[in-house]
């Protein structure tokens, strides 16, 4: 018997090779009509061996023969056992409301100062509670409901203890980000706490430490607690923690990281013209640089067979954000400067330009007239030809655009007229009978 993940597997004794007793994976048979591991007869016979290992017959003959059906036999038997091993454990039973409540309860009730003991319950009731929440939209509703509950998480989360804020955070995200809670259906004692600085240090503490979940849910919460009022937004948009930390989440490879994470440096990036600058000194245009060159996406009215629709959408979604907080960047003259720079950035946005969306286009549009039309930087410019960006103007003129797009794209073919150094001069295309003016 094998034993497997403390589970003994019987293997049936053909299923053996009589030479190492392990299953064989290639079994071939002599001429004694016995069969054998392949790899193991064939070291028997290489080392001059001319007898059948198990009968001591003398060999006539040294081939042997592929045992198809046996093979066939021991792969039926082997698919069997993996998947009877990897067979998905059965979910616990669902919560009962009361035992929801006695859970609630224990958080509602735990002290200020908590031991280690007290610590562990409370840490597993809110895991319990996120369990349960995240089952339903209507076991989220019925947390709200509870009276005292989001209060008490929101004085957890201002806990010295991590482990006690992070799972809070998780909590709150699940109540709150689910838009299961109006903002006017706060207490004022709610909203104040919220506004503590120890309750924003904290979230920043899991955005900075926490898991993955954890850091998406942290941001989230920054988000929402950002819509109470502009003095919240701007504490929150101000502290360079959470702007690093903003744009290491946008720099993951999971895709709802890059979301929330490019979300929330939109959110601050609308707070005031410094927040921008403070973003490109920390790299943030060289993060939607790569965000927006590695993305594999086309047009969402198409989907490859070996990318789902979902999996399509969402890489649009990455993309047209990429794109909106790139337009956002290329208003201060830092981030006009820092995307001039980047050779990859300038050829990125020229390739996606009509690649994704109408959405990607219009920001496409506006980023290269900011750095190409009012900057004038004759790199950006050359970084468009060479792309073949005058053809894709060229031919946005002629589309359902709105005339906003239509002009600057005027504008931006002007520039690249009357720049003798431009290659416009000589540029040859097939689309000669498009005169944009």
């Amino acid at each position: 018997m094998v034993r497997k993940s403390d589970l003994f597997i019987s293997v049936p004794t053909f299923f053996r090779c009589p030479i190492s007793l392990d299953v064989m994976k290639s079994p071939v048979s002599l001429c004694t009509g016995v069969t054998y591991d392949r790899s193991s007869i064939q070291r028997w016979l290489d080392n001059g061996n001319n007898t059948c290992p198990a009968t001591m017959q003398i060999l006539h003959s040294k081939d042997f023969v592929p045992n198809h059906t046996l093979h066939r036999l021991i792969q039926i038997w082997s698919d069997s056992i993996r998947a009877s091993s990897t067979a998905p454990t059965p979910s616990p039973p669902p919560m009962s409301s009361e035992k929801v409540r006695v859970l609630v309860a224990k958080v509602v009730n735990m002290k200020r100062e908590v031991v280690d003991l007290e610590l562990d319950v409370v840490v597993d009731c809110l895991k319990k509670i996120v369990a349960f929440g995240e089952v339903s939209e209507e076991n989220r509703r019925f947390l709200v409901k509870i009276d005292g509950f989001v209060s008490a998480v929101l004085r957890l989360i201002c806990n010295v203890e991590f482990v006690l804020v992070e799972v809070g955070v998780r909590v709150l995200d699940l109540i709150v980000f689910n838009k299961n809670k109006d903002w006017n259906d706060w207490s004022d004692g709610d909203r104040e706490l919220m506004r503590r600085r120890e309750f924003l240090d904290s979230i920043v503490l899991v955005l900075e430490k926490g898991g993955l979940n954890s850091r998406i849910s942290s941001v989230r919460v920054l988000e929402i607690v950002s819509s109470i009022d502009s003095e919240a937004k701007i504490m929150i948009a101000e502290n360079e923690s959470v702007l690093s930390e903003l744009i290491r989440l946008a720099s993951e490879t999971v895709h709802s990281a890059i979301l929330t994470g490019l979300s929330g440096l939109i959110a601050v990036s609308s707070v005031h013209r410094r927040i921008k600058s403070k973003l490109v000194k920390a790299g943030a245009i060289h993060t939607l640089s790569k965000i927006i060159s590695e993305s594999t996406t086309t047009t969402t009215t198409t989907t490859t067979s070996s990318s789902s629709p979902s999996s399509s959408k969402t890489t649009t979604m990455i993309v047209e954000d990429a794109m909106k907080l790139l337009e956002m960047l290329s208003a201060c003259k830092e981030g006009r400067t820092a995307i001039c720079e980047d050779e990859i950035c300038v050829g990125a946005i020229v390739q996606k330009m009509m690649k994704v969306s109408k959405v990607t286009t219009e920001h496409a549009t506006v980023i290269l007239w900011s750095v190409c039309y009012l900057f004038r930087d004759q790199k950006a410019q050359e970084v468009v030809c060479k792309r073949n960006g005058l053809t894709k103007l060229l031919l946005l003129m002629q589309s359902d655009c709105s005339p906003s797009v239509r002009q600057m794209c005027t504008d931006l073919i002007k520039i690249f007229r009357v720049n003798s150094k431009s290659c416009l001069s000589s540029y040859d295309t097939k689309t000669t009978h498009i005169m944009p003016f």
